[in-house]
């Protein structure tokens, strides 16, 4: 298709393909849009019409996986980019970067991007946020046709409380200790994913970190048709994963309580480093910790200039 080329349908809602309001100023004229669109975590029969109709009406597809894409299509029964066909890029990891500025040249010139991710919401624990930020700093117009996403199915299922959360994604694989210790005070409800082959280590290492009565739940192939969620302390969740486990796995771990949140000048100074780590400044990351676990914001500021 010539640059500014549309489908039929493209800025029709009835076809699925809303429009960003405006690329703001600056925005190069004529250019296309990127949509963001979140495939089924498990069960094909989540997948909403919209979806599919972006589907067929795309220009470009930029997929984490194209293999996977196109049997997803396959098996809902649809053709991407429809009579004419869309073209179909790899989009993950080791490519982002480099993909970012050739898609970002793609809507520059006119052309609508779709990306995808294998499994939920583009951006979450996947590519799509650099996309995002180089379309929004272009003034290029971002949209998304929302789904699914594992963190928010796995923290509804818990059986924790949903009214403050942070998702954490994957944690890392050297440092544990000093990771979860940094964690040990968060008040909120925390969702973190896990591969089956880590997940006993990492039981082990938040009930370290955390205490063996800390409540979680791990959410084990969600949607899916061997969907189980567990819910027990940490403690008990460590001893039944040291046994085989399989599927995609979502970690749900409880918040400390007020009465539970650490004190000791230790783990204040690391619950400061890691908002510091975040970006908050000293002063900004102290009160915040104090706030937090209910304690003098001086205690706070002793420990760490001690």
């Amino acid at each position: 298709m010539t640059a500014g080329a549309r489908k039929p349908g493209h800025g029709d809602e009835s076809a699925g393909s809303v429009r960003a309001a405006g690329g703001g100023p600056g925005a190069p004229a004529g250019a296309g849009t990127l949509t963001l669109a979140g495939l089924p975590i498990g069960n094909l029969d989540d997948a909403p019409p919209r979806l599919l109709r972006a589907l067929e009406a795309a220009d470009i597809i930029a997929a984490e996986d194209t293999r996977r894409l196109r049997q997803f299509a396959s098996r809902a029964g649809l053709r991407l980019g429809g009579e004419s066909g869309a073209r179909v890029v790899s989009y993950y990891d080791a490519n982002e970067a480099r993909r970012a500025e050739e898609l970002l040249a793609e809507l520059r010139a006119g052309r609508d991007v779709l990306v995808v991710t294998d499994a939920g919401m583009p951006g979450v624990s996947d590519p799509g946020y650099r996309l995002v930020a180089a379309c929004a700093a272009a003034g290029v117009a971002v949209t998304s046709v929302p789904g699914p996403t594992a963190v928010t199915t796995a923290l509804v299922l818990s059986g924790l409380p949903t009214d403050r959360f942070c998702f954490e994604g994957f944690a890392p694989r050297k440092g544990q200790a000093a990771y979860f210790a940094a964690l040990a005070a968060e008040r909120r409800t925390m969702v973190f994913f896990e591969s089956p082959h880590r997940l006993a280590a990492t039981l082990a290492a938040m009930e370290a970190a955390f205490g063996a009565d800390r409540r979680a739940a791990v959410c084990r192939e969600l949607t899916k048709t061997y969907e189980e969620v567990r819910r027990a302390p940490l403690g008990e969740l460590a001893d039944w994963a040291r046994g085989e486990v399989r599927g995609e796995i979502t970690l749900v771990v409880a918040g400390a309580a007020p009465a539970d949140a650490p004190r000791e000048p230790e783990d204040l100074v690391a619950a400061v480093a890691a908002r510091e780590a975040e970006g908050a400044t000293r002063k900004d990351a102290i009160r915040d910790v104090a706030r937090e676990l209910g304690v003098p914001k001086r205690e706070v500021y002793d420990a760490v200039h001690r």
